[in-house]
């Protein structure tokens, strides 16, 4: 198979692994994964998210990589290396004048993931963070569920924004290689200009295959997480595209490496990846958060009885 020769590894083990545990990663290990990427020669990190503790609750309970403050940022990572530093932003969530401009800060791209309603809102804020010298990208969530006129009304608007990249973004890992094919060249005919990305979830065991499909089709960059860490089924893992992408930088051992030391001790405690619920929510075109809250209860293994529920057309209020 073919391999698109652009491609960049945009790991978010922190960020989207951060809903998993809570963002509770000690600093040594975000510093550990760091220096890994930057030896396995990944082109990001997302270190965490950029929004604003004053518009979303839960900043007390959770690790400081859930609402990312700059001058803590300058004494974890002192030293910048090769790999970029990107930060996740949500429409409505985040105060821009919490961010500061890119040459006072570690951050060098700032994402920002909206839902199809709120694209608008989400070309704002790009060109905001554009006039402070980020780099951007949108990423529009959830793209199974939107609506054809919805969509080509987005990229119509995206088009003219000066936003760099923009994610075809598979929330609910329900898609598969032909319905990225489909979803890539649409946005390619639509977005001539822009570059694109691609995040995918492993509900259906097809992040990785999704993310190369995307590839091969001119997408570059890609999404991924060390050992695939990431909310519910997790996302394509960051040490398949490492191995399998032709770029003679990229060097797999310090991700086996960081996998061995941190991924495999955090793995017995926390639990993500491919797991009958999330396939079940996945294959419903869902939010995988029904999985995850049968992952916390008792009936935790009561797969059919998940499935009755979720497929039975009429709601069924538990007693």
């Amino acid at each position: 198979m073919g391999q698109h020769k652009a491609s960049k590894i945009v790991d978010c083990t922190i960020r989207d692994g951060g809903l998993v545990n809570n963002w509770d990663f000690s600093v040594e290990m975000v510093q550990y994964l760091y220096s890994s990427l930057n030896e396995a020669g990944v082109e990001y990190m997302e270190i965490g998210y950029k929004n604003s503790p004053r518009l979303l609750g839960g900043a007390d309970s959770a690790g400081p990589w859930r609402f990312l403050n700059d001058d803590f940022l300058k004494k974890i990572i002192p030293q910048k290396m090769n790999t970029r530093l990107s930060a996740l932003v949500d429409i409505g969530r985040v105060d821009e004048n919490d961010i500061l401009p890119r040459s006072e800060s570690v951050l060098d791209l700032i994402r920002v993931a909206c839902y199809s309603k709120d694209v608008d809102k989400a070309i704002d804020l790009v060109e905001k963070f554009h006039g402070m010298g980020y780099e951007t990208t949108i990423n529009i969530m959830a793209l199974s569920n939107v609506m054809e006129k919805d969509l080509l009304e987005n990229l119509a608007m995206i088009k003219d924004s000066p936003v760099d990249v923009v994610y075809v973004v598979d929330s609910f890992g329900s898609l598969d290689m032909s319905d990225i094919q489909y979803l890539v060249e649409k946005f390619k005919r639509h977005l001539p200009e822009k570059k694109l990305g691609i995040h995918a979830h492993n509900n259906m065991q097809l992040a990785f295959a999704n993310t190369l499909t995307a590839n091969q089709l001119g997408v570059e960059y890609l999404d991924a997480s060390v050992y695939g860490m990431g909310r519910a089924a997790g996302n394509c893992p960051t040490e398949l595209l490492v191995t399998h992408l032709k770029n003679p930088k990229y060097n797999l051992r310090p991700v086996i490496d960081m996998i061995e030391k941190y991924m495999v001790p955090l793995r017995e405690k926390e639990e993500w990846g491919y797991l009958i619920p999330y396939m079940i929510t996945g294959t419903l075109d869902q939010h995988p958060r029904s999985g995850m809250a049968l992952r916390n209860s008792e009936d935790k293994d009561r797969f059919v009885k998940f499935y009755d529920k979720m497929t039975t057309p009429e709601l069924v209020h538990d007693k």
